[in-house]
């Protein structure tokens, strides 16, 4: 383990240069082994579970996604208001901030960070339910790649830039996850789902995110300020690659719904555990469905 670990740590230093000497000895960022063995579990499980299942009842796991989904709010809650402070107190600029310009509040702000790379394993649990209970359609192409990839760049992120101009796309996404979470966790309960109002708002609101991220880091190879450049490139090609990969879900989505038996079809493969990458259906379809239902 020790030989693989110096390996691949000087192949990473050679390509990328020197780690940030600051998240040192933090808990997973030392070695890269642990990131990709859970990304290697993770397609292993989507593979293998849904095999096993191919033959078998969904599981219901109501309780457990109710739990789930507001402990994930809960951390998003802490991340949200904890960045915020945290840009407050260095007097964080939205156009560029280096790694290096508010000494102490950069540490506070590269922990909070940590949480932040800590939770995209815990958001994998999002797959584990729809495999469980047998919605593969919703473990989509974008699914898979937003989860397997974001767990891994940001462990790149948390050795190489862990604060500074990063602090802003994880700030906005923990503020969509608190709507987003929330509402599943809610959802789950059958006797709320009425009272949901805000789920029509989160593709938009997601969207949004998208293009806000995507301009908030184009603003600091405009306007440079020692923040690396190859990283805020490559960040800029990763946001795109997911807003493309997203409106092509929304346009499928939101457009393509033209007959009641389609409509029929989506209600009974609607999920109450979707997520950010694009598994959300409309309150106003499933009311529509219901009364064909009804009607039926």
């Amino acid at each position: 383990m020790e030989f693989l670990d110096n390996t691949l740590n000087g192949y990473f230093e050679k390509l990328l240069g020197p780690r940030d000497a600051r998240v040192r000895g933090w808990p997973l960022l030392d070695s890269y082994v642990p990131t990709a063995a859970v990304t290697a579990l993770y397609f292993a499980f989507i593979w293998l579970g849904s095999a096993c299942m191919r033959n078998r009842q969904p599981l219901s796991l109501r309780a457990s996604m109710v739990v789930y989904n507001f402990l994930v709010t809960l951390l998003s809650v802490y991340m949200f208001v904890q960045l915020c402070v945290g840009a407050w107190q260095g007097n964080y600029s939205l156009r560029c901030q280096n790694t290096r310009s508010s000494g102490d509040v950069d540490v506070k702000v590269a922990r909070v960070l940590w949480w932040y790379y800590f939770s995209k394993s815990i958001e994998l649990m999002d797959t584990v339910f729809f495999v469980l209970r047998k919605k593969i359609s919703q473990v989509s192409v974008l699914h898979v790649y937003h989860h397997a990839t974001m767990l891994n760049i940001w462990w790149f992120v948390m050795n190489w830039i862990p604060t500074g101009h990063t602090f802003f796309g994880p700030m906005l996404n923990s503020f969509i996850h608190i709507m987003m979470y929330s509402y599943y966790g809610l959802a789950a309960i059958p006797a709320m789902r009425p009272y949901l109002w805000w789920k029509k708002y989160l593709t938009q609101a997601q969207l949004i995110q998208f293009v806000l991220t995507i301009g908030q880091t184009i603003s600091a190879i405009v306007w440079p300020c020692g923040f690396s450049i190859p990283w805020l490139m490559f960040l800029t090609g990763y946001m795109i690659s997911l807003t493309l990969f997203f409106i092509n879900f929304y346009v499928k989505t939101y457009k393509s719904r033209r007959s009641r038996q389609h409509l029929k079809s989506r209600e009974e493969e609607s999920d109450y555990n979707g997520y950010s990458n694009g598994h959300s259906i409309t309150m106003e379809t499933r009311t529509v469905v219901r009364k064909k239902v009804a009607l039926d």
